[in-house]
């Protein structure tokens, strides 16, 4: 008959750990975590101490998670949305697929009806006019897809005029964003999507 299973009357405690307690002097064996000095982030999940049954509740009795944290970070660290700044698309009631007209803008709701079917028209004349690379390119630009060549060769030399190390004294530190301006305007250069 298999060994019945053996609850454990202390929650967290780790069994058959090799290592001692972190608390100074003491020689018993650490068998249960603590967060350490350096908290869980981008470059892992930090560091951890262990301690014995006694020293845990000491550490467990004095440690202050909201230490440090001004009133309004203890409401966000303690709101059940803390983490979801913004809601996804997908938790959107629309799902961002169709956005209600806002009926407050329009006095009549035919009106409202009509504008949104007009909007809805020409962005999807735009997405067809253009390719998904051009679309990213004329991001890239901050252009709309009802851009023609006019707009976009303006665009082009107000941002190479601002970005270009010589107009900025030498300063170097646009380089990556300047290349993409570059790059996105030789191509859509010869886009046939422009009018």
């Amino acid at each position: 008959m298999p060994d019945p299973i053996k609850h454990d009357r202390f929650h967290g405690r780790v069994r058959g750990v090799e290592r001692g307690c972190d608390w100074p002097g003491c020689d018993h064996p650490g068998e249960f975590r603590a967060p350490g000095l350096r908290a869980p982030g981008a470059d892992g999940p930090g560091d951890y101490r262990w301690f014995c049954l006694d020293h845990i509740r000491a550490f467990n009795a004095g440690y202050d998670y909201f230490a440090g944290m001004s009133p309004e970070q203890i409401w966000q660290a303690q709101s059940p949305i803390h983490g979801w700044v913004s809601e996804a698309r997908a938790f959107r009631p629309t799902a961002g697929v169709d956005e209600p007209p806002r009926w407050a803008d329009f006095a009549d709701p035919l009106d409202a009806i009509t504008e949104r079917a007009r909007v809805k028209g020409k962005a999807s004349a735009a997405a067809r006019r253009f390719s998904p690379e051009e679309r990213r390119a004329l991001d890239v630009l901050g252009l709309d897809a009802e851009a023609d060549r006019r707009a976009l060769r303006s665009r082009y030399t107000d941002l190479v005029h601002r970005l270009h190390p010589d107009r900025n004294g030498g300063d170097r530190s646009h380089e990556v964003r300047l290349q993409a301006v570059i790059e996105a305007y030789q191509l859509l250069r010869g886009a046939s999507g422009f009018s």
